[in-house]
């Protein structure tokens, strides 16, 4: 083993043992399955902020989006991370305070539970259709998230990438276990620090290795398109692809996942006072936008070393369709940093521990999400089987591990695209909560029947979208996130408006949160 390898893993072994330490301590804090599932509602502002913004940029911000705008140029991921940026701040704005209010009115602890407190749903049918939809979308989104640290691991070292998956997964499930969602919410904290440090000293390094901004945009000036927001680099033909108003939308649609997504609505409700909401809002907003134009801009750095000959091409021309290992460019320049010497080596293993930050904060989250939608709301609410306090931890711990099993089957191929598993669940969570979270919040009308047809006609959408539309090319290649987003909200309104008024109970409920947010 070389010196730069072990320095590498001295960092890295440092920051999985401050995980586990972590969730050891969190344990002593988590008394019940409510600590379990919301933390208490004890976060404060700071940890609120920074939580959510790590569990949200899970391993696309250091793998998913250098690698793209790596591949094509900024567009693509500029786009994406533009909608990101507005879809981040506008759910901070409209979503964060109704709902901690509305969640502690009706006294709920899950997305899930929300919408059946919400519209007095005895039936159990909207409790389990939401929880079924977490399932179906959080095992990939983990599984992505596993496939992150399987790449990690396989391309540092050269071992086997389904071990290294496995053994990342472990780690992940042991801490998640130990300390629940205060566990997941603390490392998260530390994990965005972390993932910013990285961010922040890979770019400079390779600004540095190639010379400077100035030889940067030099070198990229050779690839056609590469740095316009117009147009995209194809790496095949040399040369430069329209990138029109359609394509733009199509990216920009990504912020419309934010209102759906339930690991990051968790933040929101779990803050222990909600008039600390706005500081985690300029927190997190800040975050956001520092954390994706540094993402965007490393993939252009990074093809910039490329071009000058100080690193080689991450793209194979003959076959585009292995894009997926140019995710890797962030390993790659923390090897050529580990080469310098010890100490370097120790800062390359603080990269590395950045893109597990990145992977790990937000796959504790989820995995904290999907248990919590088996044990408490499929279990013990839709099939009514009543389970004592320790049972009910039992439940929730057991579920959570074989959730992570089934995500580790579903990453087996390291050929899976990080970016691209991601992309498919952010749609199906966008286009099944995010409307009937933000009509639920906002419009009093808005009724149960309206709210099971929303999330039906959302999910389906994004399966008939992503599989029967999307396929015939041309102006049908629209990310399936937005027709899915509208098909819902027209589903809410229209069933909504035919069906029966929501009784006086859960207008005085509304009009009492209306009131004091």
């Amino acid at each position: 083993m070389t010196t730069s390898q072990i320095g590498i893993i001295v960092s890295i072994l440092a920051y999985l043992a401050m995980m586990l330490l972590v969730g050891f301590v969190s344990s002593r804090e988590t008394n019940d399955v409510k600590d379990f599932y919301l933390g208490g509602r004890k976060l404060g502002p700071f940890v609120t902020a920074m939580s959510a913004e790590a569990s949200d940029m899970s391993s696309y911000l250091l793998m998913g989006v250098p690698g793209l705008a790596y591949f094509s140029g900024i567009a693509d991921a500029g786009w994406t991370a533009f909608g990101l940026i507005v879809g981040t701040y506008l759910n901070w704005l409209f979503t964060a305070k109704r709902l901690r209010n509305y969640t502690a009115e009706v006294d709920a602890i899950t997305i899930p539970d929300y919408f059946k407190k919400r519209f007095e749903d005895n039936s159990n049918i909207i409790l389990c259709i939401g929880a079924l939809f977490i399932l179906v979308f959080f095992v990939p989104y983990t599984a992505s998230g596993f496939s992150a640290c399987g790449k990690l691991f396989s391309s540092l070292f050269g071992v086997n990438y389904q071990l290294a998956m496995i053994v990342s997964a472990v780690i992940i499930v042991g801490y998640t276990t130990t300390g629940g969602f205060l566990a997941a919410s603390k490392t998260d904290f530390i994990q965005s620090i972390v993932m910013t440090i990285a961010l922040f000293f890979v770019v400079g390094y390779g600004i540095v290795s190639a010379g400077g901004v100035n030889a940067v945009m030099e070198n990229i000036a050779a690839l056609p398109g590469f740095i316009d927001v117009n147009a995209t680099y194809n790496n095949a033909a040399n040369s430069a692809d329209p990138y029109g108003l359609f394509s733009k939308i199509t990216m920009f649609c990504w912020g419309l996942g934010y209102f759906g997504m339930p690991h990051i609505l968790l933040r929101f409700m779990a803050i222990r006072n909600a008039s600390e909401l706005k500081l985690s809002r300029r927190i997190a907003s800040v975050w956001v936008v520092f954390s994706l134009a540094i993402a965007v801009f490393l993939g252009v750095v990074g093809r910039s070393l490329t071009q000058s000959g100080a690193l080689a091409s991450l793209i194979d021309i003959d076959n585009l369709s292995s894009s997926a290992k140019a995710e890797t460019l962030i390993v790659v320049l923390a090897q050529k940093i580990s080469e310098h010497n010890f100490l370097f080596a120790l800062l390359a293993g603080l990269v590395i521990a950045g893109i597990l930050a990145s992977t790990m904060s937000t796959a504790d989250s989820q995995l904290i999400a999907a248990s919590s939608s088996v044990s408490e709301n499929i279990i013990q609410e839709t099939l009514g089987i009543n389970l004592s306090e320790a049972a009910a931890m039992l439940t929730a711990r057991a579920t959570l591990i074989a959730v992570a099993v089934l995500g580790v089957v579903i990453a087996w191929d390291p050929n899976s695209s990080v970016f691209g598993i991601v992309s498919f669940a952010w749609a199906g969570f966008g286009a099944v909560f995010g409307p009937c979270m933000i009509l639920s919040l906002y419009w009093k009308r808005m009724n149960r029947f309206g709210a099971m047809a929303g999330m039906i006609s959302g999910g389906a959408m994004v399966f008939v979208w992503k599989y029967l539309v999307r396929p015939l090319g041309g102006v049908w290649n629209l990310y399936e996130l937005a027709p899915a987003f509208l098909v819902s909200i027209i589903f809410i309104f229209i069933v909504s408006l035919l069906t029966k008024k929501p009784s006086e109970t859960i207008i005085d409920s509304f009009e009492k949160v209306e009131i004091k947010s």
